[in-house]
């Protein structure tokens, strides 16, 4: 299926737009970094774990806690399809013991013909948080090391940066608009993250190759015009694939429930801003870079045999 048959549209000569675009974004979520709005993952807080007589609907418990004024609340299926765990927002001056008892007296409240006991309880400290945050840090930067490394070696370094830059550039937009809407970030939107930066890496090694084998075949043609044609060439498969992404995401994001809508908000901001960068911001990169270090006859795919 194609939604563009010879599509010719002049995506290099606007990339200076593009550019202007980006940066403000960028800077947006630069900026959001320091008004992050933290989960319990990693801020810390007390973690219980209830075993019901009989099963029990989450919507109907997590409606029970949210009116209780205790902060942020996490709950999930434990174990048993009985047993629940309910995370709750450290507070200060209140202990796990005391933070439990409050939270089993509102579930008697307003639950009062449903029986339980209760398996444990802990907290989890700030330390683990702290920790929790490194790792979820170097979690995304091996990705993009090892993502180096493999453009490097499979089309070459250049084309590397360029899809660093684009990768960093989605994360940065993706964490300024999720901080904008003020979504709360836990474990749950690190996994997105990383499920964009693969999705926009994806989206980008396919220009990448239509750019490689052009190369080949159109080595009297201008870099900018064979950049250009291989991004035209592979736009009716980036339009096919984002919206079908995209339509999917959206649907987790309407009637998927609030566990994961913080998760499926960043994956729709990823969606889209992943496919914007493939063409606006990765392939432009490379002629920037080679328009200012020799052209494209320092490509080393240019003396490569078809």
């Amino acid at each position: 299926m194609q939604f563009f048959k010879t599509p010719d549209i002049k995506f290099i000569q606007k990339r200076r737009i593009a550019y202007s675009i980006s940066g403000v974004l960028v800077l947006v979520g630069i900026i959001s970094i320091f008004n992050l709005n933290l989960g319990i993952d990693f801020m810390g807080g007390t973690s219980i774990v209830l075993q019901f007589e009989k099963s029990i609907s989450i919507t109907e418990l997590r409606n029970a806690l949210t009116g209780a004024d205790m902060g942020n609340i996490e709950i999930k299926r434990f174990g048993s399809k009985n047993e629940v765990l309910i995370y709750v927002e450290q507070q200060k001056e209140v202990s796990a013991q005391e933070m439990a008892v409050r939270v089993e007296s509102v579930i008697r409240d307003a639950l009062p013909d449903i029986n339980y006991q209760r398996i444990k309880f802990d907290t989890v400290g700030p330390k683990i948080g702290e920790e929790l945050r490194k790792s979820a840090v170097l979690a995304v930067l091996f990705a993009l090391f090892l993502i180096l490394i493999y453009i490097g070696w499979r089309f070459e370094l250049v084309f590397a940066v360029g899809a660093i830059i684009a990768l960093f550039h989605d994360v940065l937009i993706t964490l300024g608009i999720f901080t904008l809407f003020n979504f709360e970030l836990s474990l749950k939107e690190i996994a997105a993250f990383l499920t964009i930066v693969g999705y926009s890496l994806n989206d980008t090694i396919v220009v990448y190759d239509r750019i490689r084998e052009n190369l080949k075949l159109l080595r009297s043609e201008d870099l900018s015009v064979i950049i250009n044609r291989s991004i035209n060439q592979c736009l009716s498969r980036t339009v096919v694939t984002s919206v079908t992404t995209f339509i999917v995401v959206l649907i987790l994001f309407l009637i998927g429930g609030s566990v994961i809508r913080g998760f499926s908000f960043a994956m729709l901001i990823g969606v889209i801003v992943g496919t914007y960068s493939s063409i606006f911001v990765a392939s432009p990169l490379v002629l920037e870079w080679q328009s200012r270090h020799g052209g494209k006859g320092k490509l080393r795919m240019m003396k490569r045999k078809k």
